[in-house]
């Protein structure tokens, strides 16, 4: 998006005149810009009409009374480029491209696709194959259906790749506070970091919710996710979709532990991007961040009448890290006094039914519970359906007792209820209207509220410690796999730590063995056996010459019966190292879209048994390195598991980011490595098995 384009999308967004150029689904346009408000000029244009929507229709684009700012375009394909290329020469804004049949539909689509694109010019074109866009602040409509949403003068602005599910949202029935909902279709001018760039700017923007099935730019992205950041907006992402990795992986284990889906959840992590798996945790996240503002920290505080929603409460929040702390003694003295004695003093609380809807019983127990430090409040309330409501003045009651109570305390809030349809529009709108969230689902608060803290944290972490923007990196030569040996060289090179050994042709292994010392390891070398346990290349704790030929002999049986082609006079002799505190797989690579990654995971025979895997995209720094391994599951050796002994975490650190600059040293030529497994010992790690490529010119 260049400057102009820039232009022309603020005029789009926001337009004081709008040609409407089509048919059925132009009036459907104008319909809905009438309905949402829409007070600038309305354009019909259609040489088979005399009216549109009320309005008098013009013929062609060429007799409107000036170049409009904004464009619903919605005539078939060959039409429709040559009417963007009549646009865009006489200084128009925006087109939405409605008209579908481009790149989506494959090779012949694509032609004219480009077509489109060359024909836009400076034009903000978003399409085609899009819905369009709604301002919901200003009150326009670029809109070819009946929509829902609306706004308080602030909210989320949400940007799909799908053109059904932006519908789909704006009609749900959870008060998400709309700002703006873009379509972004095939997105052949502008993509959604475009419109990430700009939204993200407006004040009335107070989060970004991006559906996302594939991304174009990962450079490009970043930077506009960074800047979001920087803004204070938060991002809640929806990923769908998979697509095939940029890298190839042939050599390692790492495919299975690290494809598209993982680098996606990397790129997230480390952009401070919340990640959502559903559309409800899209809408419920957003408005709370929206209405509610960002938690500081983890410590909530519980409000319930039922023993059961402040179990629910204390469940949920233990599986995701939420901490549910304890009331101070001085809190726990006062409210003993304030609560019914059928009542107990716990946070969850379940203040129960003897004081409910007793606003002068309520409140003072509200207040005195959220006296204590937290960061975040949490009320569960399910209110009665219509016709059963002469109660809902008691459940409001309570609602009014903890607005004021949160309202005193300072703290991001929200009334849930336990199922999400138990909570009306109009209580919805209320509770919008005093700042409180109102959340459907005690899993989905939960998950928002903890979504939130992360991000919050996030955000202050790449403020302090600053974050390099992703730029990826071509291979400049044919890749090629090393042998073992090989590649401990390059290890060496780089400064990691390999076992002591030396490589022996087949009547030499007893007699190097003996040298190292025993016990040893033996292994066959080539560049064919790249999982040696697999084909039964490799012996270990061998404590005698013997022991060393018999090995020899049964290894070039092995592997004959499993590959003839892969058999060695090579063999790898290596000192036996003692037991580790825990072994990892380390695998570093360069993938065409994402750049360089990294990926951890449990190593040795654990690789494939346990599903225990972290990838981390470089370069990165030593705290999220640091909080990526503790992700770990086997990361809890680490620490003295079970009395054992901890491990130098720091020089752990430093050993992966030498192995990272490592790979990043273009005059080495590395491609991917993968460690597996690297022992992880008190004070040192040892790289006990690799597997390498490098650039052929190496």
């Amino acid at each position: 998006m260049n400057q102009t384009q820039r232009q022309n999308l603020e005029r789009l967004l926001n337009p004081r005149h709008l040609a409407i150029i089509g048919g059925r689904d132009a009036e459907a346009v104008a319909k809905e810009c009438a309905r949402i408000g829409f007070t600038g000029k309305l354009w019909p244009v259609n040489p088979k009409r005399a009216k549109i929507g009320g309005f008098k229709c013009f013929a062609k684009v060429e007799d409107l009374p000036e170049a409009p700012d904004a464009v619903y375009l919605a005539v078939p394909r060959e039409a429709a480029i040559c009417t963007v290329k009549r646009l865009a020469e006489m200084g128009a804004g925006g087109v939405v491209c409605y008209t579908a049949g481009f790149g989506e539909i494959g090779t012949e689509g694509a032609k004219l696709e480009e077509a489109l694109v060359t024909a836009s010019g400076d034009l903000a074109l978003v399409g085609p194959n899009c819905y369009g866009v709604i301002n919901y602040i200003d009150k326009v409509a670029l809109w070819p259906f009946p929509h829902g949403g609306s706004s308080p003068g602030y909210g989320a602005a949400i940007i799909t790749q799908s053109g059904m599910l932006s519908s789909d949202l704006t009609m749900s029935q959870r008060s998400l506070p709309f700002a703006y909902m873009i379509s972004a279709g095939n997105q052949s001018v502008l993509r959604l970091e475009d419109f990430i760039d700009v939204l993200c700017a407006r004040p009335e923007v107070r989060a970004i919710g991006l559906h996302i099935e594939g991304l174009k730019d990962i450079s490009r992205f970043s930077e506009v996710a960074l800047k979001a950041l920087e803004a204070g907006v938060p991002i809640v992402a929806l990923k769908t979709g998979s697509s095939k990795i940029g890298s190839e992986l042939t050599v390692s284990h790492t495919a299975s532990l690290s494809g598209s889906n993982e680098l996606f959840q990397a790129l997230f992590d480390r952009l401070g991007i919340i990640r959502v798996a559903h559309p409800a945790q899209l809408l419920e996240t957003l408005k709370f961040l929206c209405v509610a503002g960002l938690p500081k920290g983890k410590r909530l505080v519980g409000l319930t009448c039922s023993g059961g929603g402040a179990t629910m409460l204390a469940d949920h929040a233990e599986t995701i890290g939420l901490e549910f702390t304890r009331p101070s003694e001085e809190t726990t003295e006062r409210l003993t006094r304030l609560l019914h004695y059928t009542a107990t003093v716990s946070n969850p609380l379940d203040y129960t039914t003897p004081i409910w809807g007793i606003p002068e019983r309520v409140r003072p127990v509200f207040e005195a519970l959220l006296a204590d430090p937290y960061e975040a409040a949490i009320f569960v309330q399910d209110y009665p359906q219509s016709g059963l409501d002469k109660s809902k003045p008691y459940y409001l009651n309570d609602a009014k007792s903890f607005i004021e109570a949160s309202k005193k305390a300072r703290i991001p809030s929200a009334i849930c209820s336990t199922l999400p349809e138990n909570m009306d529009q109009a209580t919805r709108e209320m509770l919008i209207e005093n700042g409180i969230a109102p959340m459907q689902g005690i899993h989905e608060t939960l998950d928002a509220i903890a979504a939130a803290s992360w991000y919050f944290g996030r955000r202050e972490s790449i403020r302090k410690h600053g974050i390099e923007t992703i730029r990826p990196r071509s291979a400049t030569g044919v890749a090629t796999l090393v042998d073992e040996w090989e590649g401990k060289q390059h290890l060496r090179k780089i400064g990691l730590t390999v076992p002591e050994g030396r490589i022996a042709d087949t009547s030499e292994v007893p007699e190097v063995a003996e040298k190292i010392g025993f016990p040893v390891v033996v292994k066959m070398v080539g560049k064919n056996l790249t999982h040696k346990t697999d084909v039964g290349a490799i012996a270990l704790n061998l404590s005698s010459c013997e022991e060393v030929e018999i090995a020899v002999a049964r290894m070039k049986r092995d592997v004959e019966h499993f590959d003839p082609a892969a058999v060695s006079e090579k063999f790898l002799v290596e000192r036996m190292l003692e037991r580790p505190i825990a072994e990892l797989l380390v695998n570093v690579r360069t993938d065409s879209q994402f750049g360089m990654a990294m990926t951890l995971a449990a190593g040795g025979i654990f690789t494939e048994l346990l599903d225990d895997a972290v990838t981390v995209l470089l370069p990165t720094n030593h705290d999220d390195l640091e909080n990526a391994i503790k992700r770990l599951k086997i990361s809890k050796l680490f620490d003295g598991f079970r009395g054992g002994e901890m491990i130098d975490m720091g020089h752990l650190i430093t050993v992966l980011l030498d192995l990272v600059e490592g790979v990043r040293n273009e005059t080495i030529g590395i491609v991917e490595v993968e460690i597996n497994p690297l022992f992880v010992f008190k004070e040192k790690v040892c790289a006990v098995d690799v597997l390498m490529r490098v650039e052929a010119s190496t």
